[in-house]
């Protein structure tokens, strides 16, 4: 399928990742079962809607960055705006819900994070992100990033950072830090929408497909070298280059990607803006927000 026949295993699954997730999900039930019993027993209990949207973020993340679309972005273009909406739209928010408040307390309690509060402003953290997506995308950016493996992996780690610390504007799992209030949560996720436009537009409206990563072998070859496993140079005498597995043409491909991108985006947004809207109203009209969507009342 897709050309995944071609490829071993470990090139597809990533066991070594695959593990490190595995740990982080048994570390994660520790905390929220025997430790929260013996060090914050007073805590609420971990609800089964946390565990689950806990996990569903860890799956998307892993199948994003180390699964078999991890590969699959290698060979299209469009596979890549998937993995990305994945990475960055959809499992950060998850992974903030479903980790509940009293492990945030304790990870932040110390007093040198105080220091950083500055750097969690919301319009800092609006910026910083959508500039460092957008930056990314273009070309020149992209294929170097993608062509230069500790570049990669810096780049890729600061975008997750930086995708966190923009969700948690609107995600936020505790209530006594919140800094939005529900319209300006509404305002937030509307600007976020704006700024995003501008790098999908580039890549849906080109008139030519603009990564070498996806149309030029040599560069492509070189990509792949970081996903499989020997001399990439072989990959050229095996295949013709990324064409052998597109399904697609280039520009198709890319146009296609940016459609996806923006696609997952607006509905990913418009479903938070409508939950956020809905709770606003219910507030305003005096009904009970217990269910407001960073308080632990909603998933405790």
């Amino acid at each position: 399928m897709l050309g995944l026949q071609y490829f071993s295993f470990e090139e597809l699954w990533s066991p070594w990742f695959f593990f490190l997730m595995t740990a982080l999900v048994i570390l994660y039930f520790y905390l929220a079962g025997p430790w929260k019993e013996k060090h914050a027993p007073s805590e609420p209990k971990v609800t089964g809607v946390q565990k689950t949207l806990f996990v569903s973020g860890m799956v998307c993340y892993y199948m994003a960055q180390g699964g078999p679309l991890e590969l699959l972005g290698h060979l299209m273009f469009t596979f890549h705006m998937v993995n990305m909406s994945l990475s960055y739209l959809i499992a950060p928010p998850l992974l903030l819900l479903g980790i509940p408040a009293f492990i945030w307390r304790r990870a932040f309690r110390a007093s040198f994070w105080s220091k950083l509060d500055g750097a969690m402003h919301p319009i800092f953290t609006l910026v910083l992100f959508n500039m460092l997506f957008s930056l990314y995308h273009v070309p020149v950016v992209h294929d170097y990033v993608m062509t230069h493996f500790t570049v990669h992996r810096i780049y890729y780690l600061v975008l997750l950072v930086t995708s966190f610390m923009m969700w948690w504007q609107i995600a936020c799992p505790v209530p006594e830090w919140h800094r939005l209030t529900d319209v300006r949560k509404m305002a937030y996720i509307f600007a976020n929408g704006l700024l995003l436009t501008p790098a999908c537009a580039l890549i849906i409206f080109s008139g030519q497909s603009m990564y070498a990563t996806y149309n030029d072998p040599e560069v492509w070859a070189k990509a792949m070298g970081y996903c499989v496993a020997g001399d990439p140079t072989i990959l050229l005498s095996k295949f013709s280059g990324p064409s052998f597995f597109n399904l697609l043409s280039p520009k198709d491909d890319q146009q296609l990607g940016g459609v996806i991108m923006k696609l997952v985006q607006e509905v990913m947004y418009g479903c938070i803006l409508a939950y956020v809207f809905f709770q606003w109203y219910k507030k305003e009209h005096g009904d009970s927000a217990d269910d407001e969507i960073p308080d632990n009342g909603a998933l405790n």
